[in-house]
């Protein structure tokens, strides 16, 4: 075989070889799932997010996931790196969870108008079009986007909200959570928190089930809520605890306000919900007009306890609210 033969047929098969391997490195990075970036933002001198974006370079639209208590962002990993495929998600810590700000209660009251504040904070300073955004938001999170969009009818495409207290209904709610909206009880039920928090994020998820129905959270989850329960002077007890100190005047103020609320909500609702009976959500839907779903088998933490129906119910209200 002459010498440009072989130069030839060795040029053929190098070139054969890179587009292989060329092929095969796109299907590595096609294949690879999104990944959380996870940092800070500064919305004021006072108040610091901890967040987590999953960006994406052709996103459908944005979804922001609010998270309840005792939670942090970590509740949301997975649903935030499947969903991360067509969309960009956003998820924060509040303000006295996991590690953001915890600023002392003569700047910041942690109600669910203040949190409001910082929701609109959030949005503006991330750069969110409000025009393309899915808000999923559960308990402490739910009341939050719905008292902005009282005032910022476009604030998102569409929310879905549920297991939370839109109103003051405190026969809906489990006995400690009743003693929570007024003192003294609420000081009695702050301490015992406070005391028994291993207690508590072992197993407020599996409240309402039997041992064999009882499901386990991610470890890397469960350190989280451990590692950022106690920062500085505040514990997320205690966060829970002014949430609460104002929760009847901003429910009432809310209820009063019902009629302006325009922004497109769903309500979803664990059947088995242990902290908050299901009227409570067929109330708030029945009132505010909207659509009501109910979860068979599900409790207070549907993200936790079936994340896959999570996903696609947030899938479904993203594409409903898509033009």
């Amino acid at each position: 075989m002459s010498h440009s033969r072989k130069k030839k047929l060795l040029t053929a098969a190098w070139v054969l070889g890179l587009s292989v391997l060329t092929g095969c490195a796109h299907q590595y990075f096609r294949a690879k799932p999104p990944q959380a970036e996870i940092g800070f933002i500064e919305l004021s001198p006072d108040i610091t997010l901890r967040r987590s974006v999953v960006r994406n370079s052709k996103p459908k639209g944005t979804v922001l996931l609010l998270h309840g208590f005792p939670e942090t962002l970590y509740a949301w990993t997975d649903i935030s790196t499947a969903l991360g495929k067509d969309y960009e998600v956003h998820a924060f810590d509040w303000p006295g969870y996991g590690l953001s700000s915890r600023p002392p209660i003569d700047k910041f009251s942690y109600s669910p108008r203040d949190y409001a504040r910082v929701l609109k904070a959030y949005i503006d300073k991330a750069g969110i079009d409000a025009s393309s955004l899915t808000i999923y938001a559960t308990d402490i999170g739910a009341l939050p986007p719905l008292l902005l969009a009282l005032d910022e009818p476009s604030l998102a495409k569409t929310i879905v909200v549920g297991d939370f207290a839109p109103f003051d209904r405190p026969s809906y709610m489990i006995d400690y959570l009743q003693a929570l909206k007024s003192k003294p009880s609420s000081d009695v039920v702050n301490a015992a928190m406070n005391k028994n928090r291993d207690e508590i994020l072992e197993n407020a998820s599996r409240r309402g089930f039997t041992k064999e129905e009882q499901f386990e959270l991610p470890r890397a989850f469960k350190d989280d809520m451990a590692r950022g329960w106690n920062q500085g002077s505040m514990t997320s007890a205690d966060a829970f605890y002014h949430y609460y100190s104002h929760f009847t005047e901003d429910q009432e103020y809310f209820e009063k306000n019902l009629a302006r609320l325009k922004t497109p909500v769903r309500v979803i609702w664990g059947e088995r919900d242990f902290y908050i009976k299901k009227e409570m959500g067929i109330e708030f839907a029945d009132k505010a007009h909207v659509g009501f779903t109910v979860l068979p088998g599900i409790g207070h933490y549907p993200h936790l306890q079936d994340p896959a129906r999570t996903i696609s119910e947030i899938r479904a209200a993203a594409e409903k609210g898509r033009s």
